[in-house]
């Protein structure tokens, strides 16, 4: 089989930090473009990325491509795409997609012609005049964007976010590749002391922990491909093997806090099914009034926004009472996701830096602080 192509959707904002990822796992031909990143490479490669990736929320292989302005365009190009070399006779085939900006705009539609002309291809190479679909699962799926088609098949399954950890979350999770993209642009590594003071159901001290050991984030869970019929069967255990002999052993000084003690029973239990509970420090604690576990560290958090947990001016309002609390805590450098357009007014200090990030659907800001006074 040749050097496949396969691309890997992010949160708008981690596309750089995603590539980053797959340049240090020394994949092939990676470049990053808006909302996803593509790399080259063969089975070692797309394990390699489902396993390690922090930031991407998939990794979908590239089965084809082409200009698709009407339903016979389309279906001549997965008619013409040599499913059966991935797609058993038995293999389930179910489709999905999307279209943006494209003539063929019924995506049920499309969806029917994407598998209409899978099934006549497969039918046609095994010699059938209906598939059974009663084995693995082959999850096509399409984009449709600008009349550009292109056809996927998920090497994943469940979202890459889903570490396995986090049954459970409070009224407002933040999604785990989006905390694991905070915690990597402070450069954390494990060194300084880290904090989230408005913690939740623990999703950035616990991805913070598995940055510090080296953690594979996808060591736990597991995905599609590892049921694939040309997929090596002892490709994945031996990456997860060699992912193991890689992590780092040592003190972290990590803590979560957050005034709800729910929030807190929560998080302990999350940290337990992730495997880092002995490196992360869960108590109660009012961001706005409890005394700075150091004198310098790391902070990143995501306090509550007025659209989802409580009313705007209430969280302005904790938003302003822990800007004071901090105001003098040069030590620390602070990282603070807010959806709030007047964050730095109400927190009372301009950030150095920021960054545009999306947490689902909600447009942010990332706020970055990084020591000392700033007028």
């Amino acid at each position: 089989m040749q050097a496949m192509t396969f691309v890997v959707p992010c949160l708008f904002g981690l596309e750089s930090l995603a590539a980053d990822e797959l340049r240090r796992l020394k994949l092939d031909n990676v470049r990053a473009e808006n909302g996803r990143v593509l790399f080259d490479g063969d089975q070692e490669a797309m394990a390699m990325a489902n396993l390690w990736l922090r930031t991407g929320e998939r990794v979908l292989l590239r089965l084809a491509e082409g200009t698709a302005k009407s339903f016979e365009e389309m279906f001549q190009l997965v008619a013409k795409t040599p499913l059966e070399e991935f797609i058993p006779r038995d293999g389930k085939f179910p489709v999905k997609g999307h279209s943006l900006n494209s003539q063929l705009r019924s995506v049920p539609d499309c969806q029917a012609i994407v598998k209409r002309a899978a099934a006549k291809r497969l039918g046609d190479h095994y010699g059938v005049s209906w598939l059974p679909e009663t084995g693995s699962m082959y999850q096509l799926q399409f984009s449709l964007m600008n009349d550009r088609f292109e056809l996927f098949l998920d090497t994943s399954g469940a979202g890459l976010h889903k570490r396995g950890y986090r049954a459970n979350g409070n009224d407002a999770p933040l999604r785990e590749t989006l905390a694991a993209g905070m915690v990597q642009l402070t450069r954390y590594r494990g060194r300084e002391f880290f904090w989230d003071p408005f913690c939740g159901s623990g999703t950035i001290p616990i991805e913070a922990a598995m940055v510090a050991i080296n953690r594979a984030p996808g060591l736990f869970r597991g995905f599609s491909a590892e049921k694939f019929a040309w997929v090596d069967k002892e490709l994945f255990p031996r990456v997860r093997r060699e992912a193991t002999d890689r992590e780092f052993h040592g003190n972290y000084r990590i803590l979560g806090s957050d005034n709800d003690p729910k929030c807190v029973s929560l998080a302990m239990s999350n940290a337990r099914k992730a495997g880092v509970n002995k490196l992360i420090e869960f108590k109660d604690g009012d961001a706005t009034k409890m005394s700075l576990p150091t004198q310098e560290g790391i902070l990143v958090c995501n306090p509550p926004y007025g659209q989802r947990m409580m009313e705007q001016r209430q969280a302005q309002g904790l938003v302003q009472a822990f800007g004071r609390h901090v105001k003098f805590a040069d030590g620390w450098k602070k990282y603070i996701i807010s959806s709030e357009p007047e964050f730095e007014h109400y927190f009372g200090r301009r950030a150095d830096k920021h960054r545009k990030l999306y947490n689902g659907m909600i447009r942010c800001e990332y706020y970055m602080y990084l020591g000392g006074r700033k007028k």
